[in-house]
């Protein structure tokens, strides 16, 4: 019991958090929906990581390549399912689906590092340390996409939608890369990006708090 907590507590934690932070909540529906769509992208992304990682004589040399595949995925995934509901109608919404999305993958691959572990105890160790890196991680790259995301799907600048899949890109790759050198710089990183993430969401939550009705027009550019 203690072990199933601690593998899906935290991704768990943080999308109560973002999801009841948000003013105007989103259908249970989609919220369901854009969470399984997370965990679908774990397979092609999988597959991806087979190929272009673990092939690799070197694996751990070229996990930064995890932080292009994956947050592509979860990019693509934003751009043409969920810009296209009807209920993404306002900025904040981006950054609810976009940690839906993000912590739906993060779940499942956190399921397999945890239970694919040789014995209970390494299981405990895998999910403990994963809880403090891996999940936060995920949720913050979900949080910065749905940001630029929202800036673009209600604005039609471009260069929020380069943002919205460069900027978690480097961030992944980035911290990916820096756990083969330095677990200090590895936590700055991580510490940095939670902070930054945090301010992101707090921007739309503070425009949300002077609003009267949720829906806004999104623009028209495909």
């Amino acid at each position: 019991m203690n072990l199933l907590l601690m593998t899906f507590g935290p991704p768990l934690i943080i999308l109560g958090y973002v999801i009841y932070s948000d003013r105007f909540k989103e259908p249970s529906g989609m919220i369901i929906k854009s969470f399984i769509v997370g965990i679908l992208l774990i397979f092609p992304a999988g597959i991806l990581n087979q190929l272009l990682i673990f092939s690799n004589e070197d694996p751990s040399s070229v996990t930064y390549i995890a932080g292009f595949t994956e947050e592509t995925l979860k990019f693509l995934a934003l751009y043409f399912y969920i810009r296209k509901k009807s209920h993404f109608n306002e900025p904040m919404d981006a950054i609810v689906y976009g940690t839906l999305i993000s912590l739906g993958f993060a779940t499942l691959e956190n399921f397999e590092y945890v239970f694919n572990s040789a014995s209970a105890a390494e299981s405990m160790q895998i999910a403990t340390i994963r809880a403090f890196t891996a999940i936060p991680l995920h949720a913050c790259c979900g949080v910065i996409m749905g940001y630029f995301f929202g800036l673009y799907a209600f604005s039609g600048q471009r260069s929020y939608l380069l943002k919205s899949l460069f900027l978690p890109m480097f961030f992944h790759a980035i911290y990916n890369f820096m756990t083969t050198f330095s677990l200090l710089i590895t936590s700055l990183i991580l510490i940095a990006l939670i902070g930054y993430a945090y301010s992101l969401h707090k921007r739309f939550a503070y425009l949300q708090s002077g609003k009267i009705k949720e829906e806004e027009r999104k623009n028209s550019l495909g």
